[in-house]
């Protein structure tokens, strides 16, 4: 890692001392990111307030999120052959990202699949269609049990897709599918949904550093 990562994950660690269990799990999760390459994506999923989480999360890792991520110079090259003067104003306006979807984002889908088929197989379903080896499928659920969440999971390990679960205290259903288990130091929903926060930005600005240059 370089050291600038490392920075942030010291610096994390020195605040938050109740989650320094996680140190080694937090560099798991920023090397599988990581190491997605091109061709493979994130996938994110969970209910409620880890709803809101994973949109949270793909918006972090979709557009820059402490660093300016200019896209590279043959890109800006060739839009600017392509177009002109247009072409180096699109591309200082663009920024690199991570792929990531999150599958609570499928509106027309959701209702879709809700109101047709069973719903604890709602993010299963995305898993299935969406997902690939090599992907990695990050599942949020607070008590590590919700069911859309953990059928998701399954499908994942089927896959090939690495799982890694944010949750609470225990990690629920989850902890046994999860090649990584963040699981915070509480059991009261609201005190875990803090805590996943801090936890997810931390990922998101590691992978940023270790990804694009400043």
């Amino acid at each position: 890692m370089k050291e600038i990562t490392i920075e942030h994950i010291n610096q994390f660690f020195d605040i938050h001392k109740d989650m320094s269990y996680l140190r080694p799990e937090i560099e798991k999760v920023v090397t599988y990111i990581c190491d997605i390459g091109q061709h493979n994506k994130i996938l994110v999923c969970g209910n409620g307030g880890s709803c809101a989480d994973s949109e949270h999360i793909a918006g972090e890792l979709l557009k820059s999120f402490v660093l300016k991520r200019k896209v590279s110079q043959d890109f800006k090259q060739k839009l600017q052959e392509m177009y002109g003067e247009e072409g180096a104003f699109i591309a200082d306006n663009l920024q690199q990202g991570v792929k990531c979807i999150p599958l609570t984002s499928f509106s027309a889908y959701n209702t879709a699949f809700l109101n047709d088929c069973n719903a604890d197989m709602l993010y299963a379903q995305l898993v299935n269609v969406l997902g690939e080896a090599g992907d990695v499928l990050i599942a949020i659920s607070t008590s590590g049990n919700s069911k859309n969440v953990v059928y998701a999971a399954k499908i994942a390990k089927a896959k090939g897709i690495k799982v890694i679960a944010l949750t609470g205290e225990g990690g629920g259903k989850l902890k046994d599918l999860a090649d990584v288990l963040l699981n915070v130091p509480s059991r009261i929903v609201y005190k875990i949904q803090e805590m996943h926060l801090p936890l997810y930005h931390l990922i998101c600005l590691c992978v940023e550093s270790e990804l694009f240059e400043a």
